[in-house]
């Protein structure tokens, strides 16, 4: 699960305890991210609600997909095939058609999102691929750009917290062999 100790569900007690039982699905099941996080509770409580705060969230403008497409993507440049697994896993249970679910990873997957994005989207995953893999690259023009193309400024930063929570997570399953 990690390359470091972890505490399980069934040897929990107190605070880690609680937090899990909060945190489990419906299923009971712990997330193996979280739970490399077992070790310091605070520190899995933090990823938790940033997690949340960052991807399901009712007040985000973005649609629940384009945050988990970001996500596909990020993990995809980062090398995270835990993390592409996983949110190609939630991106299937959202978007209606299977092959579209498909079709779009194939194109994230070959570096060409112009293959299925356009308008705006397509300048999100421009915007996505320059903040993970040359982020001091990044200007005011860029930004300039993501307006042009049709994206409100609290919608820029909607995408620019899912590249970074994203990056943030790919991180932590390399860093600690989390599988």
């Amino acid at each position: 699960m990690t390359w470091i100790r972890t505490v399980s569900l069934e040897d929990a007690d107190g605070p880690l305890k609680n937090l899990y039982d909060r945190i489990k699905d419906p299923n009971g099941h712990i997330d193996n991210v979280l739970m490399a996080h077992s070790l310091r509770p605070h520190l899995m409580e933090g990823h938790f609600d940033l997690r949340e705060h960052v991807l399901n969230n009712s007040a985000n403008a973005l649609a629940k997909w384009k945050l988990d497409a970001i996500g596909i993507y990020v993990s995809l440049l980062n090398g995270c095939d835990y993390c592409v697994e996983y949110y190609f896993a939630s991106l299937e249970n959202i978007v209606e058609a299977e092959e579209d679910a498909t079709r779009l990873r194939a194109a994230l997957e070959a570096g060409e999102p112009e293959r299925v994005f356009t308008g705006a989207d397509l300048a999100m995953m421009f915007y996505a691929n320059l903040l993970t893999a040359r982020p001091d690259k990044i200007s005011v023009s860029m930004i300039e750009e993501l307006r042009n193309a049709g994206l409100e400024d609290g919608e820029i930063l909607e995408i620019n917290q899912a590249v970074a929570y994203f990056s943030y997570v790919n991180r932590t399953v390399l860093g600690l062999g989390i599988h």
